[in-house]
């Protein structure tokens, strides 16, 4: 367990990573704060945890048996008579364990996290202050809207605002203003600007119309259209409910009830691949004995194995989602990686069947 523990420590830091630099892109391009990114790193964790469990269960199984067979002990194990299926139980006891672990957080964390992060992003989505007023930078909110503001006071002020609204083919206008404000009216977004300039380009005949103002509301509300957020998607819902799906949660999610059904069972196929993981990494490296060089082609054979059976559980889930009653489908990665566990650990308690019989001498 403190090995898997270290690499899981490992391999969720690399996927994190990795999620979190799309994360940052998206994030500072709209203008967010730290404090928001970091949130919303954190609760895309979970997600990310539930991907590295079945493979950091492989790597400890790997790790701690070849660390026992360098240091004899497995040897003298099998030489007072523990068979390899004896000596597979704690793998198979730790394997539960980590499907336990992996099932806590397909089946309660990760559904919770999905739905906070979904109901946080829809409110970023919704916040126009933050998607449209970045300072220093041109940004288009819209297809035809540019939209640069060089600083912001503390205190909310808009200095030195430049908007081109190009969006009417037959007039391009073009507004700047030394001052601008942010202000809420009845429910909508208005932009107030001070001291400033409105230039009208009419394009068919190049006609150039300036207009000096004092002040000059413009509307910045419908330059987003946001959609609300009224329906849950399939990973925000709980096993039992999609394993139960009602004609009110189909047209929640947009789903059939054979899709609901398939992704019951893919994050139950899931937590078994935790138990597969650990056995196939213990079963594999059985298949030799003590060795002064090591145990380094079972180690090689082990990450085939188990490249084979994240394959599987890919294609056995693109099966199930295409033909959503086949959703025995997503168990295939499973019933190989058993089946493998099982013909290896029978395979190393028999090692005689591949053992070269010397051949007899022939009397004089």
């Amino acid at each position: 367990m403190v090995t898997f523990g270290f690499f899981s420590l490992v391999l969720v830091m690399i996927y994190w990573i990795n999620a979190a630099v799309r994360l940052f892109d998206q994030l500072i391009a709209g203008g967010q704060g730290i404090g928001v990114i970091v949130e919303l790193v954190a609760l895309s964790l979970p997600n990310v945890i539930r991907l590295a469990l079945p493979l950091s269960a492989f790597a400890a199984s790997v790790y701690v048996t070849n660390r026992m067979m360098q240091d004899s002990e497995l040897v003298v194990m099998q030489a007072t008579g523990f068979s390899p299926w004896r000596m597979a139980r704690p793998v198979l006891y730790f394997g539960l364990i980590v499907a336990v672990l992996i099932s806590i957080l397909m089946q309660v964390l990760v559904p919770l996290s999905t739905t906070a992060l979904n109901v946080r992003q829809a409110e970023i989505a919704q916040n126009i202050t933050a998607r449209i007023l970045t300072e220093g930078q041109f940004i288009e909110p819209v297809p035809g809207i540019t939209l640069y503001i060089r600083a912001i006071t503390p205190e909310g002020e808009l200095q030195d605002v430049f908007l081109s609204d190009q969006r009417d083919p037959a007039t391009q206008t073009t507004y700047t203003a030394r001052r601008a404000y942010l202000v809420r009216d009845e429910g909508d977004a208005q932009l107030v600007m001070v001291d400033g300039m409105a230039q009208s380009l009419r394009n068919d005949d190049a006609r150039l119309f300036v207009t000096d103002f004092k002040d000059f509301s413009y509307n910045i509300g419908n330059l987003i259209k946001i959609t609300p957020r009224e329906n849950r998607t399939a990973r925000e819902l709980f096993i039992n409910d999609l394993l139960h799906p009602t004609a009110a949660l189909e047209a929640e999610t947009g789903r059939t009830a054979a899709q609901l059904v398939t992704e019951a069972n893919d994050r139950i196929s899931q937590a078994l691949l935790g138990t597969v993981g650990a056995l196939l990494g213990f079963a594999a490296l059985m298949l030799g004995g003590f060795s002064r060089f090591g145990v380094w082609p079972q180690i090689v054979f082990a990450i085939v194995l188990i490249i084979v059976i994240k394959a599987l559980e890919t294609t056995g889930l693109n099966i199930a989602r295409t033909t959503p009653q086949v959703w025995f489908a997503t168990y295939l990665s499973v019933a190989v990686g058993f089946a493998i566990v099982t013909a290896l650990l029978f395979v190393a308690a028999r090692p005689y069947l591949f053992r070269r019989t010397p051949a007899r001498g022939v009397a004089a």
